[in-house]
């Protein structure tokens, strides 16, 4: 069965979030995700890209 969040159970999330890190690092953390989902994003592309390249070979 698939996860499902809506949008109570992501404020939830939030809040929870909020209360174990405190507004001070929230953007430290945001950054952080956001450097880790670019790398992310980054290698796979270049495997996509890899796959493609020996597919035409």
């Amino acid at each position: 069965m698939p996860f499902r969040f809506g949008p109570m159970e992501l404020i939830i999330v939030l809040v929870v979030v909020l209360i174990i890190f405190g507004v001070g690092r929230l953007p430290e953390i945001g950054g952080a995700m956001g450097k880790a989902l670019k790398e992310f994003r980054s290698t796979q592309k270049d495997i996509t890209e890899e796959d493609s390249t020996t597919k035409k070979e």
